[in-house]
């Protein structure tokens, strides 16, 4: 889960911030099941042909199988280390938080990353809503809050990683907890938390809606669901734009995928 800092000279930096950029490559997976490889006969076998002569390639492009299946699933991380991402990634000191996957680790609230770049120093900390600082605009909000459609994405592919290990894989959730669940069940968890920033406790208050009364006890409000841009990381109270209908409105796939 870490980021890398490209240098004019070429050389390339790994830096140790565990941000949502490390959980990018799980969205890029895709599994090829019986009845496709049966119906596309020469697309098999020129997956095959991929798969037995370009070996040096799978450092970044892997085909796995898992023995006694058919089926075959391209993924940019094998399934050792997919287990590996998922132990950070469901963890509630790091990335899982109560309303879904934060887009920076919680880790770096004690543990902030600092560098220096001639002489200048720059750091880099957990902040669960709108950043401290001017740069940017003051708007640098990718430093702890929550986002739905990374979340989506994240989602969808737990599902198809499900599709392919089924029961084979199965995750402490949340992480150090001792309940384990597949991933396809992960998925629904973490839809439901995503579900949960907007639906009304038994006395009508939204966490979206933090501790504005109105959207709870007002009736011209009280069924009014903003679509926020994105969420607070800790409490999970709507931020930035509150008409984000373009990509918050994605939490009706979640209610489908919940209670479908």
């Amino acid at each position: 889960l870490y980021d890398a800092i490209h240098h004019d000279d070429g050389h390339v930096e790994n830096i140790k911030i565990r941000s949502f950029v490390g959980l990018i490559p799980l969205f890029a997976v895709a599994v090829f099941d019986d009845e496709i490889l049966n119906k596309y006969p020469g697309f098999a076998k020129r997956f095959r042909w991929f798969q037995e002569n370009r070996a040096s390639l799978d450092k970044c492009l892997l085909v796995e199988e898992v023995e006694g299946k058919e089926n075959m699933m391209l993924s940019l991380v094998n399934r050792e280390r997919l287990q590996r991402i998922l132990t950070k990634m469901l963890d509630e000191k790091e990335f899982l938080s109560i309303g879904g996957i934060r887009s920076l680790s919680r880790y770096h609230k004690e543990h902030p990353f600092t560098m220096e770049l001639g002489d200048e120093q720059y750091s880099v900390a957990y902040q669960p809503a709108e950043s401290d600082e001017a740069i940017f605009g003051g708007n640098s909000n990718w430093r702890g809050p929550i986002w739905m459609p990374l979340n989506y994405l994240l989602c969808d592919a737990l599902l198809q990683y499900d599709r392919y290990f089924g029961k084979q894989v199965q995750m402490e959730f949340p992480t150090g907890s001792d309940h384990h669940l597949t991933l396809s069940e992960i998925s629904v968890q973490l839809s439901q938390r995503l579900l949960n920033l907007m639906l009304p406790d038994e006395n009508g208050n939204r966490p979206i809606h933090g501790d504005e009364k109105r959207y709870a006890q007002d009736p011209n409000f009280k069924d009014l669901v903003l679509f926020y841009e994105y969420f607070h990381g800790e409490d999970c109270r709507g931020l930035g734009a509150s008409h984000q209908a373009g990509w918050t409105a994605l939490v009706a796939k979640f209610i489908q995928d919940c209670y479908q």
